[in-house]
């Protein structure tokens, strides 16, 4: 046997895991080539140093990791490429819309006080019908001497509930300088004549309440 042949084999003859043919020819020469001889002396030198450090002892939970990897393995093969191509677009589009969502917020903040700085500044200057904001009631025609606002301590203040068509369909006595019992069928007679300009909700007429004070009971003669 030639050293090309012989040195490949060394290791697998250390180890025993040669054919009886390898093993006498590689004892035969390394009985005659010190070369080899030397070499061999080496890689079992080598094998004694490594077989007296010993094994390694396998950590207590080494199957189970095997089986968890195993399955996840298994898991990964049966997906579908599918599966994979929706998960990335999902946690995309999640993080497109958090910031989407917030800009959303922003902007609806933001608009919402442009509108209540602005809107009564144009009001104040337009005749146009508000059509975002809501108006009370206003006195369009009464034959009796009450008005909206002006209250005094000999006032009678009565809070009128009106309509949608301007008229009065219930009411109530806030306050009055004396004694209200014989005045409430003659206030509920002027309440009927008397007419509004109905309240407003973004430019349609509704019902609403308005808060009426009289200096006197009395008709205009």
């Amino acid at each position: 046997m030639k050293c090309s042949d012989t040195r490949p084999l060394l290791s697998l003859y250390l180890d025993g895991a040669t054919s009886r043919e390898q093993r006498s020819a590689i004892e035969l020469h390394i009985k005659t080539c010190d070369a080899c001889s030397d070499q061999y002396r080496q890689l079992r030198r080598t094998h004694t140093l490594v077989a007296a450090v010993g094994r390694k002892p396998a950590p207590p939970d080494l199957a189970l990791r095997l089986r968890v990897a195993l399955s996840q393995e298994i898991a990964a093969s049966r997906r579908s490429p599918w599966t994979g191509i929706a998960v990335r677009i999902e946690n995309a589009f999640n993080a497109f819309m958090v910031p989407a969502a917030a800009g959303v917020v922003t902007a609806v903040i933001v608009f919402g006080l442009l509108i209540g700085l602005l809107v009564p500044t144009a009001m104040r200057n337009s005749n146009d019908v508000p059509t975002m904001l809501y108006t009370p009631p206003e006195i369009s025609y009464s034959p009796f001497g009450l008005s909206m606002g002006s209250v005094n301590a000999d006032s009678l203040v009565v809070e009128a509930y009106v309509d949608s068509n301007g008229r009065v369909q219930d009411f109530r006595i806030l306050s009055s300088p004396g004694d209200t019992k014989d005045l409430t069928p003659e206030l509920k007679n002027m309440l009927i004549f008397t007419t509004f300009k109905p309240a407003t909700a973004f430019g349609q007429p509704t019902s609403g309440r308005a808060i009426l004070s009289f200096s006197n009971i009395q008709v205009k003669g």
